[in-house]
């Protein structure tokens, strides 16, 4: 392959001419087609800001799965969940936990908090000289939420929590940032604050913008226990007569695995208890124009099981760092607005709703999969509609 560069445009690079030109290129170099990359129904001209280099679309097949009854303070009602995925047996799991809690009554959610962070850390000549700058930090807070929100019009800091280690002094910048996931937001509003903190506390050595305290697009124990993103909590009781009837397991038998399940995520050092909440995450992502790297902290997951006195089955599931949302980003392009619409989440106002259908989707696979395990049908039903069949 030669080393030539990727044809661009200065004038007009977000064009089919220019996306045909780099195919061409491509294909050069490669002597082979490129011709399904080439189809694809959005215009070039509306992708600035979500791509460079444009050469045509991956598509990743989508199903629907549902409905999902969902009995929460944003999302309310039945729903159809729409999953772009290449596993086989994944929409249909989903669709079988889905109709296994339409029966119980549905799914409760419950949205806990709500924050962006961005991590700076601050580097002083000794650890007196950091602790200080800690305590003028609480001092002057709303100076600093000043500089940091003249920047946005929706941003708004909440909070800057502190941590020591060292001669370092790590601050983490809590926002809030409406209906956008807001990363972006969040780095140029800390950069704001920072900058005018520098300005006026004496004694800096230097300070960096991140410090890979906020984790970007890494599981993380702080986050897990902070929250970033949403936090959200979903919630499902089934009663024991509908879990062999539909589940084909018993509550005994199910609630065992769970426990057996708690000790090995124990051991393995895993980042949630539960069984696959990535997989659904990253579909409905994928669909909704999410950032899919976000798939990284958004998965950590808190499952929890009880049987009640009736002797049925308890189970909830808490996402302490989903990262969505409805406005900017992915999200206003043409099929992925169309599944944001699908779900009635597309525009402004509707980012907890989105979250609250992602951690009901997310229980009702839990409960599918964990029975199948018990069941001993996983195998079988990836053989039977997977494509190792």
């Amino acid at each position: 392959m030669s080393t030539s560069s990727i044809p661009r445009s200065d004038n007009d690079d977000y064009s089919n001419e220019w996306a045909a030109k780099r195919r061409d290129f491509l294909s050069a170099q490669l002597s082979s087609s490129l011709e399904s990359i080439s189809n694809y129904s959005f215009a070039p001209d509306s992708l600035h800001g979500n791509i460079e280099n444009f050469i045509g679309a991956a598509q990743v097949p989508l199903g629907i799965a549902g409905p999902l009854l969902v009995d929460g303070e944003y999302a309310k009602g039945d729903f159809y969940v729409p999953l772009a995925t290449t596993e086989g047996t994944l929409v249909a799991s989903y669709n079988r936990g889905m109709k296994i809690v339409h029966q119980a009554g549905g799914v409760k959610t419950t949205v806990d908090d709500d924050a962006m962070q961005r991590a700076p850390v601050f580097i002083f000549p000794s650890a007196r000289e950091a602790r200080e700058f800690g305590h003028w930090i609480d001092t002057n807070f709303e100076q600093i939420k000043r500089q940091a929100e003249a920047t946005t019009n929706t941003g708004k800091l909440q909070r800057i929590e502190q941590y020591s280690a060292s001669r370092f002094r790590f601050l983490r910048f809590d926002f809030t940032t409406g209906d956008a996931a807001g990363q972006n937001m969040v780095g140029k509003a800390t950069l704001a604050a920072c900058d005018w903190i520098d300005k006026n506390y004496p004694g800096i050595e230097q300070y960096y913008l991140e410090s890979n305290f906020a984790t970007d697009k890494k599981s993380s124990l702080v986050n897990i226990l902070h929250t970033r993103g949403k936090r959200v909590t979903a919630e499902a009781v089934i009663p024991k007569e509908l879990m062999h009837k539909l589940a084909h397991t018993g509550v005994d038998e199910i609630f065992k695995i769970r426990q057996a399940a708690n000790l090995g995520s124990m051991l393995s050092g895993a980042n949630n208890n539960g069984a696959h909440s990535a997989n659904a995450i990253a579909a409905i992502f994928i669909a909704t124009g999410q950032d899919a790297a976000n798939v990284a902290e958004s998965s950590a997951a808190v499952a929890h099981a009880e049987i009640t006195a009736q002797g049925d089955y308890y189970y909830s599931v808490t996402l302490p760092s989903l990262i969505v949302a409805t406005h900017g980003g992915g999200t206003g392009l043409a099929t992925q607005r169309e599944c944001l619409q699908v779900l009635d989440c597309f525009g402004e106002g509707k980012v907890k709703k989105l979250a609250e259908i992602i951690a009901a989707t997310v229980l009702c696979g839990e409960v599918s999969l964990g029975s199948a395990i018990v069941a001993r049908e996983w195998v079988s039903s990836h053989e039977r509609l997977g494509r190792n069949r």
